[in-house]
């Protein structure tokens, strides 16, 4: 099945700009087009473009996504590089969670303060 750049804006949650972004900047490969030049979206660069929307959503900047674009096009040869970047991208994922977790308890300790104050407060 394909899909107009419409479409896949509304299924991604990008913007058509955005969408026109990425494939000049080779984030997107290559999508293919119409006999009138009309952008052409398979099933595949749905699937793509969310997993870019994954590595954008975790920190990897638009540098590290095209060379990571990049590395995909060259075939099998580069699995090992893509998987040490994948790596990479996961460690800071761990990272930002690790962190959130750390402010979430913070928070708690917070919150829990507040309703001791209010109890107390309450007597």
């Amino acid at each position: 099945m394909s899909y107009t750049i419409g479409q896949v804006a509304e299924e991604t949650g990008l913007s058509i700009h955005t969408l026109r972004y990425y494939e000049k900047e080779g984030i997107l490969p290559a999508v293919k087009r119409s006999e009138n030049g009309i952008r052409i979206f398979e099933e595949e660069d749905i699937e793509w473009l969310k997993f870019a929307c994954c590595l954008r959503d975790t920190g990897m900047t638009i540098l590290e996504m095209k060379e990571f674009a990049k590395l995909t096009l060259q075939g099998s040869e580069t699995i090992e590089e893509r998987m040490n970047r994948l790596h990479k991208q996961k460690a800071r994922v761990k990272a930002q969670a690790d962190k959130l977790m750390s402010f979430m308890s913070m928070i708690d300790h917070k919150l829990d303060f507040y309703s001791n104050e209010q109890e107390a407060s309450d007597h």
